[in-house]
């Protein structure tokens, strides 16, 4: 048994938590920030939508692979292996993606990526709970989730800004001088925290988790460009949903499962949980078919996108950063409620746009959207992760960060389907109104969602007095 480094005996805890905060940082910056360069890509590389959305889906289904098995990795190797090796991998997998000659080796460079993400992301989390007094934890855990709100803030008009000065090639570029700096302070600053035990590692749950996540997602993405009733999508998709019955079968009669999936039995982890996963999938849906939108529907330059996405993305860290006040003043209930209401209230907004509407009215649209999705995030997830007692929490923490990245993926691979069905039921020849009316089918699913989480929000408990 390796044993590190505990609170008593690290001094400079931001020092400490540096390199995997810009780290996280660079990894939620790198899963919002393509989406305004996916037009030119499908450009340069002369692929369709349903193709071009793998580089979001693609990234997307990495890290929600290698989330589950975040702490099992940490009772596996250090602290400083598990980051070193998360930072490298991330610059290898953005050089390769910025020199990609072909869309295949865009798509690794991608892959590889999330690959630094996933196992960097929730390390961020766990290291500051082991290293912070629990005095101090409070304003640790919150200025961590203020870095992953930050990135989609930024993100959009950093990536336009780039695309309207220079190609897309230096999307890519731009994150490896930030990764450079967090693996120099991870060498210089960085201990190890937590103990290695290396406890027995269940083979067959790991290919399970692996083959189901990966065939359901695989599946639902073919779909936008081989159509539903394709042989091989329904194959991935009922395959994939097979693996996952038994994954979660085993899951739940295992002495020391990957992921404690026995934390759905308890109500208000499941209801809350659930909440947090439909404000996920209608932040990442909106926010792939909008930059899309300004594009193709509104016929606008990718710098002006970017900065017309940049209200929106600093009302969201804004929001993020106040509703867990929220929380303690009045429980998950009203928020949650509230949030989803004002978020149907944008997307309505959206959906009235048309490919004439006026820069100020899609902005308002945009804000009032990233009210309600950030209001309801972070009371649902408090409130399913405060159901939850002892070391419950951190499987709980595990289980939201991966099934938020799974339903990412997924709603962002619906959004295109929608999108292309929504193409082709237009009967006219103007090509902009005909993207605005496959923009519109994709909000129609997100506008479900939002529905769908209001009524789970009426669901939550209210809050005793």
């Amino acid at each position: 048994m390796k044993t590190g480094q505990t609170s008593g005996t690290i001094e400079h805890h931001w020092l400490v938590m540096a390199s995997m905060m810009i780290g996280a940082f660079v990894g939620m910056l790198s899963e919002t920030s393509l989406n305004i360069a996916l037009p030119q890509l499908m450009q340069a590389f002369q692929i369709p939508a349903a193709s071009v959305q793998w580089l979001v889906t693609g990234y997307m289904l990495v890290i929600g692979i290698i989330l589950p098995f975040s702490s099992l990795l940490t009772k596996w190797f250090s602290t400083r292996q598990l980051v070193i090796f998360g930072l490298v991998d991330f610059i290898v997998g953005a050089v390769i993606a910025a020199l990609a000659p072909n869309f295949v080796i865009l798509l690794l460079g991608r892959m590889i990526q999330g690959l630094g993400t996933g196992i960097v992301l929730p390390l961020m989390f766990t290291v500051a709970m082991l290293i912070f007094p629990p005095q101090k934890l409070g304003t640790a855990m919150g200025v961590c989730a203020l870095v992953i709100m930050l990135a989609p803030a930024i993100g959009p008009t950093l990536t336009g800004i780039i695309l309207g000065k220079l190609s897309w090639n230096w999307v890519f570029w731009l994150f490896v001088p930030f990764l450079v700096l967090a693996l120099i302070l991870a060498l210089l600053y960085l201990p190890n925290v937590g103990q290695i035990t290396k406890p027995h590692v269940d083979v067959i749950s790991l290919l399970e988790s692996i083959l189901g996540f990966g065939c359901l997602v695989m599946g639902v993405s073919f779909a936008a460009e081989w159509g539903w009733s394709s042989p091989l999508v329904l194959a991935l998709i009922l395959g994939g949903v097979i693996i996952l019955g038994f994954y979660g079968y085993r899951q739940i009669h295992l002495e020391n499962p990957i992921i404690n999936l026995r934390l759905f039995s308890k109500r208000d982890f499941t209801v809350g949980a659930l909440c947090v996963m439909l404000d996920f999938a209608i932040i990442l849906s909106a926010m792939y078919l909008l930059p899309q939108y300004l594009q193709r529907g509104l016929l606008l330059p990718v710098a002006f996108t970017g900065m017309i996405m940049l209200p929106g993305g600093i009302v969201n860290a804004l929001v993020s950063a106040l509703s867990g006040r929220l929380f303690d003043e009045l429980g998950a209930r009203k928020p949650v409620i509230a949030g989803f209401l004002i978020a149907i209230g944008g997307i309505v907004l959206l959906l009235l746009s048309q490919s004439h509407s006026t820069v100020g009215y899609i902005i308002t649209a945009h804000v009032v959207l990233m009210i309600g999705c950030p209001l309801a995030m972070s009371p649902a997830q408090t409130h399913a992760l405060n159901s939850l007692k002892g070391l419950e929490s951190a499987d709980g923490s595990t289980i939201l960060n991966t099934l938020q990245q799974i339903i990412g993926a997924v709603a962002t691979a619906l959004a295109t389907s929608f999108l292309s069905w929504g193409q082709a039921a237009y009967q006219g020849t103007n090509h902009a109104a005909r993207f605005v009316n496959g923009v519109h089918f994709g909000l129609y699913f997100t506008l479900a969602l939002a529905v769908l989480g209001l009524v789970l929000g009426w669901l939550i408990k209210p809050q005793r007095r």
